[in-house]
């Protein structure tokens, strides 16, 4: 009888885990999906813990493992999508009434834009991965303009590869599910370090070839005021001369009337 209570207990919750063991022992699945989709459009909810501890649930075979994966997945999608919608209907209006106060212009919004044009499917399959962009990246591809079909595809690749990671992890890891987790956010930071040095990086060097082109555009610019200031003095000098030339025959029948008067013998 003790060792049937035991098998039907659930497993003990390492670490992190316990605090959202009580609301997962009484609503499964359903907490699963309700955690992750508030989760996903900014509200502080333990998303991707309940989806760990749902999955150590499976491994101890308290839950369907396919059926947390797919809680996990559809929820992750609804999520990010109620978040692309507050930031496609509200968010841009709000960004720029008030991103002044934080030097955000609809110039650098329209920068974000493009930049989510060319790279935002890439920001979107692995945001999920980092804490703080998991909760943002439906709002800021809203805010930004991107196409809903895109963030729709891209989003719901990076909700297939951030879910499978963590059910899998959290299926075979078992108690040691703490120290991956540990190592795993240490190193996500450590990558979120490097890809803000690149794109710091890559800014400055936007920057410095910007300026190379200005000075560049400007030196060109002062050569051609040189050369058109230039061609004109040399064509105001080209008909003094003409005039110069043409008043000289002029000066010669005046020459000559004077030599006239003071001639010998003349009266």
């Amino acid at each position: 009888m003790i060792a049937a209570a035991l098998a039907s207990s659930p497993p003990p919750l390492p670490g992190f885990l316990n605090a959202i063991s009580a609301p997962l022992q009484q609503f499964g699945l359903w907490a699963i999906g309700l955690l992750i989709t508030l989760e996903d459009f900014g509200v502080p909810a333990p998303g991707e813990t309940i989806l760990i501890a749902g999955a150590l649930y499976a491994g101890a075979g308290r839950l369907n493992i396919v059926a947390v994966g797919l809680a996990g997945f559809i929820a992750a999608v609804i999520g990010d999508n109620i978040g692309f919608a507050i930031g496609h209907f509200g968010g841009r209006v709000l960004a720029l009434r008030w991103g002044k106060y934080v030097f955000l212009t609809e110039e650098r919004l329209d920068k974000a834009e493009r930049f989510f044009d060319r790279r935002g499917a890439i920001v979107i399959t692995f945001a999920r991965f980092v804490e703080g962009l998991r909760q943002a990246n439906g709002i800021i591809a809203g805010i930004t303009g991107m196409h809903w079909l895109r963030f729709l595809i891209f989003n719901a690749i990076g909700a297939a590869l951030w879910v499978g990671t963590w059910v899998s992890i959290g299926y075979f890891a078992g108690n040691h599910i703490s120290t991956i987790y540990h190592y795993i956010n240490l190193y996500s930071y450590y990558v979120l370090i490097a890809l803000g040095v690149l794109i710091l990086g890559y800014i400055v060097w936007r920057l410095r070839r910007r300026r190379r082109r200005l000075a560049a555009a400007a030196a060109s610019r002062v050569s051609e005021a040189h050369e058109s200031s230039g061609t004109s003095e040399a064509a105001e000098v080209v008909p003094d001369e003409h005039t110069a030339s043409g008043a000289a025959p002029d000066e010669h029948p005046a020459r000559q009337g004077t030599a006239d008067r003071h001639a010998p013998g003349r009266s």
